[in-house]
């Protein structure tokens, strides 16, 4: 007769060590329920992405989690086999995970080179969210620094007002003498006019946003002189020449006083740069979209470090010196007015600014909404 083979379990193998008995039970117990719990999870997900989840890779997500809950069940088989020595289903349970393991690792070799742009694509988008979380930062943080110079703009255009506002009575009592000479009537009334274009680009750069809304027609070329005899003294002091082109039609729509303050901000930042004996150039050329400005020194030049964040609000090229107000409100006066505005420099070569100024006003800046925040 046929001899019959009994099968024992295991725990007949081990009844010698009841300790290994129990780890082993215990152990893949609750390896088995990890995996269980790995599975539903995957299962739990798959139904709750379906809408942005696509079908094969939904697909290949439910064949992983039948490969864990399989690799479970083997587990789960050498706690029953331990008394019951059902070695035929634990080797069906080790066939089908075999199955799916073959099938999760094609799979996976499939999808290698998807998974691998996804989570390239990942890391990146992670450093661009990081870095537009900086730039929101500094964003703030400027924003708080405009809150803060618009709350002592009213105070200090006040105290700059009323001094003002006796330098042009005094003026105009020097223009009304019977005694005083043309020559000295007519610097009088400059003067006067000079004083009130002060008390303007003090209140438009200290309280930005509190200004006229109705756009003027400005000429380039009377905005550049009268800015060259505001820096008359400072220009003499320096030894600097300013040389002033205007090519063709250099009008344009602007709020006033702010072609002006653009070009005293640029000009006087070009003399401060300038060497004695050295020449500031200021060109316009008028065309029928526009005006374009360059200002260009011989100056220092900028440092490249320096050069990227020249725009920014606080930035500035003169150290302590500089409160970082006058080039940002350049690019906000600019950009306002539908215009740009860019930089070329060269360290101890010079510096130019270019400046496109369109000849309308844009209609988008005219809307009730800004015209209720200027106020």
């Amino acid at each position: 007769m046929p001899t019959t083979i009994t099968l024992m379990p295991h725990a007949v193998c081990w009844k010698a060590d009841p300790r290994l008995i129990w780890t082993m039970v215990v152990t893949n117990a609750i390896t088995f329920l990890s995996y269980l719990v790995i599975c539903l999870t995957l299962i739990y997900l798959v139904r709750h992405t379906r809408k942005v989840i696509q079908r094969d890779w939904a697909y290949f997500a439910i064949g992983f989690a039948m490969f864990i809950v399989a690799c479970g069940t083997t587990h789960f088989m050498e706690v029953v086999t331990t008394w019951i020595p059902v070695f035929w289903i634990d080797a069906g349970a080790n066939i089908i995970t075999a199955i799916l393991s073959a099938y999760v690792a094609i799979m996976f070799i499939r999808r290698a080179s998807t998974i691998g742009f996804g989570i390239n694509d990942y890391a990146e988008r992670l450093a661009s969210t990081e870095q537009e979380n900086d730039r929101m930062q500094h964003s703030l943080l400027d924003a708080r620094k405009l809150e803060d110079w618009s709350r002592m703009s009213t105070v200090v255009a006040h105290e700059i007002s009323n001094p003002l506002e006796a330098v042009q009575s005094i003026l105009y009592l020097i223009q009304t003498s019977p005694d005083v000479t043309a020559e000295i009537a007519n610097l009088a009334r400059t003067a006067s006019a000079e004083a009130g274009n002060v008390l303007t680009i003090s209140q438009s750069t200290l309280g930005f946003f509190r200004q006229s809304t109705e756009p003027e027609s400005t000429d380039f070329r009377s905005a550049a002189e009268s800015v060259g005899f505001v820096l008359g003294p400072l220009l003499q002091g320096h030894q600097v020449q300013l040389d002033i082109t205007a090519v063709g039609d250099v009008t344009v729509e602007a709020l006033p006083g702010e072609v002006r303050q653009v070009l005293l901000n640029l000009t006087r930042n070009a003399c401060e740069a300038s060497a004695n004996g050295s020449k500031i150039t200021l060109i316009f050329i008028g065309n029928d979209d526009g005006v374009e400005a360059i200002i260009a020194d011989s100056g220092s030049g900028i440092e490249p470090n320096i050069l990227s964040s020249l725009f920014q609000f606080g930035a500035s090229t003169k150290g302590r010196n500089g409160n970082g107000m006058g080039l940002w409100s350049v690019k906000h006066i600019v950009a306002k007015h539908g215009g740009t505005v860019r930089v070329e420099s060269m360290v101890g070569e010079g510096t130019k600014f270019v400046l496109w100024w369109p000849k309308h006003f844009p209609k988008i800046s005219r809307t009730p909404e800004l015209a209720a925040a200027s106020r």
